[in-house]
C-alpha cells in the first residue's frame, strides 16, 4: 500500500485514506480514479480546521524592514564598497564600476581580525566564511568611525556594500539578514547591502524598484563591465599559479601581475581599449623568466566557493601554504561556477517539460518557449566558453579548458543524486574522478567550512567511495575554522609527500622511456626556449607539469618515438569506474 508522511499528525497516512476522503466514499482500486490532488487539497483543508488555521494563506509572515536605495542624487558622494571574490576580481570590479561613474573601493582580503569581529557580532554556529566575510565589513565600517572620525550616520549615507551571493542551504540562504544583524549589532542600522548572485542578477536587498531614480543601474553596460572584470580576473589568477611556482626570479611573477592588473584596471576604469592593455599585459607577464624541469607535485583545489577562492585567512591562505611547499596549485575559476548555473538552469528547463503542465513559478515554463528557452541556455554556455578562451589567449593563457559540466554530471551520476543542490553538489565528486582518471594533477584537496553540509556532509562521504575505486588517487578533505592552522599544514605536508613523490615518479618514467638523463633533458631545454616561455603550455600527457614539458623535449629528440607514444596516448581512453567495479570485501576468520 503507497503511503505517505505529514509532519504535522507525526504519522504515516495511506493515501487510500486520503482517497476516501476526497472522494467522499469508499475508494476500492488506489489506481483507480484517485486524484491525489484532490486528496492532499482534502487533507489540508482538514489539518488547517484542526490546527485553527485560516483557509487560505493569508497569514502574515515576517519580512525584514528595508531601507532606502542610494539615487541619482546620492551617485556623487556614495561610496560602492566591494568584496567577496579573489584578490584580483574585487580589484578590477572596482576599477570596471568606477568606468561607469561610481565611486568605489575594495576591501582587503578578510583577516584574523575580520574573523573576530565577525565572531562578536555575527550569529552563533555560522559557518566561518559568513564570520570572515561580515566581520570584514564591520572592521572596515569600525575603522572609518574610530580612526578616520567619520559619524556614524555619514558612513551610512555615504557607503553601500556590494558583494556576491549564492543559492546554498546554509549561510547563502541568509546571507543578507546576517550582514544587517551584524551591522545593526555593531552600531551602523540602516547601512545598504546589495548581493550580486550568480544564479539570479542582482537581488537588491535595501528597497524596491519603485520612487526615485536609481543610483545604481543594472543595465545591459553594468552587466557586461562586471563579467568583463570576473572573468579577466579568472585568467590572470589562473596564469599567476600556473607561472610562480616555476620562475627564475623570486617575486618576478606578482610584480608582472601587479602591474598586469595595473594596466587592465586603468582600461576598465578610464574605458579606454581594453584589447590593447590585454595586450601589453601579456608582453609584461610574458617578461618572466621560467624553468618547468623543476619537480613541482599538482594539487587542485576543491570545495565549497569560498574557501576555494578566498586567498587570506579564510582557507590558511592554503594557495600560498602549497606554493612554499613546493607544489603548483590548480586554483577553481568563477567562470566554471556561472558555467555550472547555466547548466543547471537547462537542465531543470528539461525536467519542467515533463510535467503535465506547466507551472507559473519564477523558473517555471508557463507562457514560455521552452525549446527557445534551451537554446538561449545553450547559447550562453557557449558564448562563456568561447569569452573566456578568447580572452584567455589575448593574456596568453594557453592550453587551459574550462571543465565540461555535462562531462562531470556523466561521471558523476552513479555517486551522487544531481537533484542534491547547494555548495558544489556533484562538481566536487566529478572532478576528483577527472582529476585522477585524466591525470590531471596528483593530489586533490577538497577546503570547505566546519561542518559544511553540501561538502562535509555528502561531498566528502561520497569522496570515500571514489578513493576506494581509485586508490592511485592522493585525496585529501580540510575543514577550516579561522584557527589551527598548525594542524591543518601537517596533514597537507603528510600527503603532499606522497604528491611529491608521485611527480618524481612520473619524470622517471619519462626518461626510461626516452632513455635520457635529466642533465641531457636540461640540455635540451637552454636550446629550445620555447619551453620555459610564459605563454606556451606543454601538451597534457602527464599529471605533472615537469613531466609533460620532459616529454614534449624527449618527443623532440626522438620524433620516431615521440609519434609512437603520442598515438598511443591519443587511442588510450581514460576509465570512468563506477560503484559495480567496487572489489567485494573478503570475508574475515
Amino acid at each position: 500500500m503507497a503511503i505517505t508522511h505529514f509532519p504535522n499528525r507525526g504519522s504515516f497516512v495511506p493515501l487510500t485514506a486520503l482517497g476516501k476522503r476526497a472522494a467522499g466514499g469508499d475508494v476500492a482500486d488506489l489506481d483507480a480514479g484517485l486524484d491525489i490532488d484532490a486528496a492532499l487539497a482534502a487533507f489540508e483543508a482538514e489539518e488547517r480546521a484542526r490546527l485553527g488555521l485560516p483557509a487560505d494563506d493569508t497569514v502574515a509572515h515576517y519580512v525584514e524592514p528595508l531601507f532606502d536605495d542610494p539615487t541619482t542624487a546620492d551617485k556623487a558622494h556614495t561610496t560602492i564598497l566591494v568584496s567577496g571574490l579573489t584578490l584580483a576580481q574585487d580589484h578590477l570590479v572596482a576599477g570596471a564600476l568606477k568606468g561607469l561613474g561610481y565611486k568605489v573601493d575594495a576591501l582587503p582580503c578578510p583577516d584574523e581580525t575580520a574573523l573576530r569581529y565577525g565572531k562578536e557580532f555575527g550569529s552563533r554556529g555560522q559557518c566561518n566564511p559568513t564570520w570572515f566575510t561580515v566581520g570584514n565589513l564591520v572592521k572596515h565600517l569600525v575603522e572609518l568611525r574610530d580612526r578616520h572620525g567619520m559619524a556614524t550616520a555619514e558612513i551610512i549615507d555615504k557607503y553601500v556594500f556590494l558583494t556576491s551571493g549564492s543559492c546554498g542551504p546554509c549561510r547563502f540562504g541568509m546571507y543578507v539578514t546576517e550582514y544587517r544583524k551584524a551591522l545593526r549589532d555593531a552600531g551602523f542600522e540602516g547601512f545598504r547591502v546589495m548581493l550580486f548572485q550568480m544564479n539570479g542578477g542582482i537581488k537588491q536587498a535595501s528597497g524596491d524598484d519603485e520612487g526615485e531614480a536609481k543610483g545604481l543601474v543594472f543595465d545591459p553596460k553594468f552587466f557586461w563591465s562586471i563579467a568583463k572584470a570576473l572573468f579577466i580576473g579568472d585568467v590572470l589568477n589562473v596564469i599567476g599559479y600556473r607561472l610562480r611556482p616555476f620562475e627564475v626570479e623570486d617575486g618576478a611573477t606578482d610584480r608582472a601581475l601587479e602591474a598586469a592588473k595595473g594596466l587592465i584596471y586603468d582600461a576598465l576604469h578610464q574605458r579606454t581599449n581594453l584589447l590593447v592593455a590585454m595586450v601589453k599585459a601579456r608582453r609584461v607577464m610574458a617578461a618572466v623568466k621560467l624553468d618547468r624541469l623543476r619537480v613541482k607535485p599538482k594539487v587542485s583545489l576543491l570545495g565549497e566557493f569560498w574557501a576555494m577562492t578566498t586567498e587570506g585567512d579564510g582557507s590558511y591562505k592554503m594557495q600560498s601554504f602549497l606554493e612554499s611547499e613546493g607544489a603548483e596549485v590548480d586554483v577553481q575559476t568563477v567562470t566554471q561556477w556561472i558555467k555550472y548555473m547555466v547548466w543547471e538552469a537547462h537542465r531543470d528547463t528539461l525536467h519542467r517539460e515533463t510535467l503535465r503542465e506547466d507551472d507559473a513559478a519564477r523558473k517555471g515554463l508557463a507562457g514560455k518557449n521552452p525549446w527557445k528557452k534551451r537554446l538561449m541556455l545553450r547559447g550562453a554556455d557557449l558564448a562563456l566558453r568561447g569569452l573566456f578562451q578568447g580572452l584567455g589567449n589575448t593574456l596568453g593563457l594557453h592550453g587551459y579548458r574550462l571543465p565540461d559540466i555535462q562531462e562531470l554530471a556523466d561521471i558523476s551520476i552513479d555517486f551522487y543524486n544531481h537533484d542534491v543542490r547547494g555548495g558544489e553538489a556533484f562538481l566536487e565528486v566529478g572532478k576528483l574522478i577527472s582529476n585522477v582518471a585524466r591525470a590531471k594533477v596528483n593530489m586533490t584537496i577538497s577546503i570547505k567550512p566546519f561542518g559544511c553540509m553540501p561538502s562535509s556532509g555528502v561531498s566528502d562521504g561520497v569522496q570515500s567511495a571514489i578513493t576506494e575505486l581509485y586508490p592511485e588517487g592522493i585525496f585529501l578533505p580540510v575543514e577550516t575554522t579561522g584557527d589551527g592552522a598548525v594542524n591543518v599544514y601537517s596533514r597537507v605536508q603528510m600527503m603532499l609527500f606522497k604528491a611529491r613523490q608521485a611527480a618524481h615518479r612520473e619524470l622517471e618514467q619519462v626518461l626510461d622511456a626516452y632513455q635520457m638523463s635529466e642533465d641531457e633533458v636540461q640540455r635540451l631545454a637552454a636550446r629550445l626556449p620555447l619551453v620555459n616561455r610564459a605563454t606556451f603550455k606543454a601538451p597534457h600527457r602527464w599529471a605533472s607539469t615537469a613531466a609533460d614539458t620532459a616529454e614534449l623535449i624527449g618527443a623532440i629528440r626522438h620524433p620516431v618515438k615521440g609519434l609512437k607514444r603520442f598515438i598511443e596516448h591519443a587511442r588510450h581512453k581514460p576509465v570512468f569506474k563506477t560503484p559495480k567495479h567496487q572489489r567485494p570485501v573478503m570475508a574475515t576468520a
